[in-house]
Order: structure tokens, then sequence, then C-alpha cells
């Protein structure tokens, strides 16, 4: 079972970036954590960010045959990234979307997600801990599919 985990915009600075929202995590270590609970289930997980709409959108075309579900952290394309949102949905592949914030008691420009009627949850504000929640979940969603 291999699961892509895909993050947006700006995700490489986590870490160094508004601790008190994001946590002090850098992206490597939250990805050695997602990860370890992959292969704990079972999984492999293919990592992919990129600060550029375009990239994220080749990786998804290129990757999503080869893959079973995907994890996505969006970041600000979350309110915006409609070319994003369609190579989503053309994966045909059961996604988790994930915010380490909670989107919904921010800004209200980052309240809408353009992404979430296709995820099969959106989990925001858990933190780290939100992408461990996220792997579990999608882990359970392939299984049953299968």
């Amino acid at each position: 079972m291999k699961i892509l985990l895909i993050h947006g915009p700006n995700l490489n600075l986590l870490g160094k970036r508004n601790r008190d929202l994001y946590g002090d995590k850098t992206l490597p270590e939250l990805e050695a954590i997602v990860t370890q609970r992959a292969r704990e289930l079972g999984a492999s997980v293919k990592v992919y960010q990129s600060n550029h709409e375009g990239a994220l959108i080749d990786f998804i075309q290129e990757e999503a045959l080869k893959a079973d579900g995907i994890i996505i952290n969006p970041g600000a394309l979350t309110h915006y990234g409609l070319s994003l949102r369609d190579a989503l949905e053309d994966s045909n592949l059961p996604i988790i979307e994930v915010h380490l914030s909670d989107i919904h008691s921010r800004e209200e420009w980052r309240n809408k997600s353009v992404i979430e009627d296709l995820a099969r949850a959106q989990i925001c504000g858990l933190g780290w801990q939100g992408y461990i929640d996220a792997i579990d979940l999608l882990v359970d969603i392939i299984k049953r599919k299968k």
C-alpha cells in the first residue's frame, strides 16, 4: 500500500515559521513520524513538497497511478488552488486533507477549502498529531476498499 504525502507552499519552513500556529517540528521531522507510523500499518509513503502549484500537479499526475491514497496539506492553495483541486479529483484516490492549525478559527479567507468536498476527511487544528490521525484513517479506508 503506497500513500502520497503532499505538502504545499511554505511548509518547507515548518519549525521556523510561526511556531504558535504550526508547532516546532520541522518538515523532515514530521515526515519521519508519518513514515514510521505508515510502516507500522504496513504502508509506504512517498513525500513531496513544493511552493509551486504546477509542480504539485505534476507530482500527483506522475504518481497517482502507483498510489492507493493521498494525504495533503495544500497550505495557502487550500483556499484558491483550483488546478490542484482538479488534479486531486482526477487521481480518483481517497484523499485526507490536513492542516496543522484550525483554518476554521482563523481569518475569514482561510475558512474555505476548495479541496474539502473531495476529501474523505479534513483534519485541522491538531498539529503534527493530525498527520498521524490522517495516516491511520487513510490506511483503514484503503483496507476496507480492497
